[in-house]
């Protein structure tokens, strides 16, 4: 795995143009924005690492290299940063993405396997084992989706103004339906239902929440077109290139060095102060990628200005995640043929409700639950040792606190035992010998593993608005502050989680203009 910085807290400089809070990779891609157009700029991360949510960690066995929270980098293939290589991370940096095929499969209770391909073609094809109607309905799904309805959520993900022509209306009223109905009325057959509303729950949310009604197109659209995304050595690919860029152009990441203030005065903010006292005076901008509920309590010499007040008091952690990560002798299969797929899905739609439901109540569910087991080893040899072996994890939702009251250092490992189980009686390469060790990481361990997981959410969390057009969006709609100088980045900032990258490049943008530059000098208009 990639060298990491010394956790050793790193002497500062008096002064800089712009530092940025965090080392995330929405904190990494806005920072390698603006050091890329000439600006002088020092990150400040709390943790001993730089990567935040898309770090690649040694969690089980000596050769084994794990995406300890992201592990697709699908939806940041069309943002401009990757689709157009704005800066360089492919071309000169070393980042290398494969595609995936099968982009995901979904195993059957009754031994067959639902086999998604990044291909419309064949996927409608396998669809039409099912449902030739369900076929012809993803085709038609799919084409409504490129014929502009996909332009128009690239504008909403770059936080531009939608415009009021017949698309952008089209898109909006997508927008304010939730992915559960939409499903339900385009799709017949309980698999294809079972399956779309999977792919609709990758990014941990609610389907039945008003506001998720894009889901179905955008990320089936985007499995289509990228399978799996994988990156070559695991997510820690994406901040060492972004590391790489920034320190190319001047700028340097300071490890260990959590933030504890931002000292304001009348003429906006000046300088930012470490937990260990280090400061560093700030000339132009400070770029907080922490997380918004906590940021209003990290200001000095200023009563918490309205914006950041109701962005504290909005922010829910919305559903909190549960993880298995496994070292195993080998590769999963999956079928009678032994498919081998990086991604597979498992759960139905009802199983989700209930899940969804359980975890209000604070219970789990493994009742048809959602499950995303992951095992990129199938693509990327160089995460396991030469020897052999295979990484895997299993992802799904549990509530933080448990209502019955037990500590979930006590019951992650029944959970995780019971999950492995249902993998089990599905995929082969999960008998007696076939696991080498296992771990499991609650809610709790989640939110422990990295400062930005409140509440066990890896995904950002949720803001709630009651009384508005849609009751609850994934993230804050500004990057700017009503604090001259102050700005917003990260995953509980527009168009909220997932390896988007689309945090970053937009507050790179807000940044860029704030202080007279010109945007389209490192990147494009959309």
């Amino acid at each position: 795995m990639p060298d990491q910085p010394v956790a050793d807290p790193p002497p500062l400089p008096d002064e800089v143009e712009v530092v940025v809070i965090g080392a995330g990779h929405n904190s990494l891609v806005c920072a390698g924005y603006l050091a890329r157009a000439g600006l002088e700029v020092l990150v400040l991360e709390a943790s001993p690492t730089y990567g935040g949510n898309t770090r690649t960690e040694p969690l089980t066995l000596p050769g084994f290299a794990h995406d300890s929270c992201s592990s697709a980098h699908v939806l940041i293939q069309n943002n401009p940063l990757i689709r157009d290589d704005e800066l360089d991370l492919v071309a000169r940096y070393g980042l290398t993405y494969l595609t995936t095929d099968p982009a995901v499969v979904m195993p059957l209770p009754d031994g067959d396997t639902l086999v998604m391909r990044p291909d419309l073609e064949a996927t409608a094809d396998e669809l039409a084992r099912f449902s030739p109607a369900d076929a012809r309905q993803l085709t038609a799904m799919i084409g409504e989706w490129q014929d502009g309805l996909a332009a128009a959520h690239g504008r909403w993900s770059s936080n531009l103004p939608p415009g009021d022509d017949d698309v952008a209306r089209r898109y909006s009223a997508l927008r304010s339906r939730s992915a559960w109905d939409v499903v339900h009325e385009r799709f017949e057959h309980p698999v294809v239902r079972d399956f779309v509303l999977w792919l609709a729950m990758a990014t941990i949310q609610d389907p039945r929440r008003p506001g998720t009604g894009f889901l179905p197109s955008s990320l089936t659209a985007g499995r289509l077109s990228f399978g799996w995304t994988t990156p070559v050595g695991g997510s820690q690919a994406l901040p060492d290139a972004l590391v790489r860029l920034l320190e190319d152009h001047g700028g340097r990441v300071a490890c260990s060095s959590p933030v504890a203030a931002i000292e304001v005065g009348s003429d906006g903010v000046r300088r930012v102060r470490t937990a260990d006292g280090r400061s560093v005076a700030v000339t132009g901008a400070v770029v907080a990628g922490g997380h918004l509920q906590q940021l209003a309590g990290m200001l000095e010499g200023v009563d918490v200005p309205a914006d950041l007040a109701r962005a504290r008091d909005a922010w829910r952690p919305g559903l909190s995640v549960f993880a298995v990560h496994a070292a195993l002798r080998d590769d999963l299969t999956f079928g009678s043929a032994g498919i081998r797929s990086t991604a597979a899905g498992f759960g139905t739609a009802a199983g989700y409700a209930a899940q969804v439901d359980a975890h209000e109540r604070g219970e789990w569910s493994v009742d048809d639950p959602w499950l995303l087991v992951v095992d990129q080893t199938v693509v990327d040899r160089s995460r396991a040792p030469a020897s052999g072996g295979a990484t895997f994890k299993i992802l799904t939702i549990a509530p933080y606190t448990l209502a019955d009251g037990r500590d979930w250092a006590d019951a992650k490992h029944e959970l995780g035992e019971r999950l492995i189980g249902i993998v089990a009686s599905r995929a082969g390469g999960l008998g007696d010998g076939d696991v080498l060790t296992w771990r499991a990481e609650s809610p709790v361990d989640v939110a422990a593993h990295n400062p930005h997981n409140l509440g066990g959410s890896c995904h950002g969390g949720e803001f709630h608005w009651p009384g508005a057009d849609v009751d609850v969006v994934a993230g804050w709609p500004r990057y700017t502050t009503d604090l001259p100088g102050l700005y917003l980045t990260g995953a509980t900032t527009h168009p909220g989680g997932s390896v988007s990258g689309r945090p970053g490049r937009n507050a790179a943008r807000a940044v860029l203009s704030g202080l007279g530059l010109d945007p389209a000098k490192v990147m494009g208009p959309t």
